[in-house]
């Protein structure tokens, strides 16, 4: 019997024995993007091993809403600025809201 892992396109494929003699470097590796591993049982798919985050994707779609602003942050460049930036520009919008 085989033990070792197919990667294709970074969704695994690996075998029940493989993910038991070596779980500390399967969850190790669910820190990387799409991280998930599919585990199979003589051949057959069995269970699926997911990071946290590819969990809250699927159990928790992004609003409709939120996709839009987030391709305008993009294509603004605002989805690259830093969080002291972001205070400073709340901090002078607030500023300049008091002044009337």
């Amino acid at each position: 019997m085989s033990t070792t892992a197919t990667t294709r396109k970074s969704k695994r494929v690996v075998s029940a024995l493989t993910v038991r003699a070596s779980l500390g470097k399967f969850l190790d590796s669910m820190e990387e993007p799409n991280g998930s591993i599919v585990i199979s049982r003589r051949g057959t798919p069995k269970a699926v091993l997911l990071s946290i985050g590819d969990y809250l994707k699927l159990a928790t779609p992004e609003p409709e809403i939120l996709r839009i602003l987030g391709e305008g942050a993009k294509r603004n460049g605002t989805s690259k600025l830093t969080s002291r930036q972001i205070d400073a520009i709340v901090k002078k919008a607030r500023a300049e809201k008091r002044k009337g």
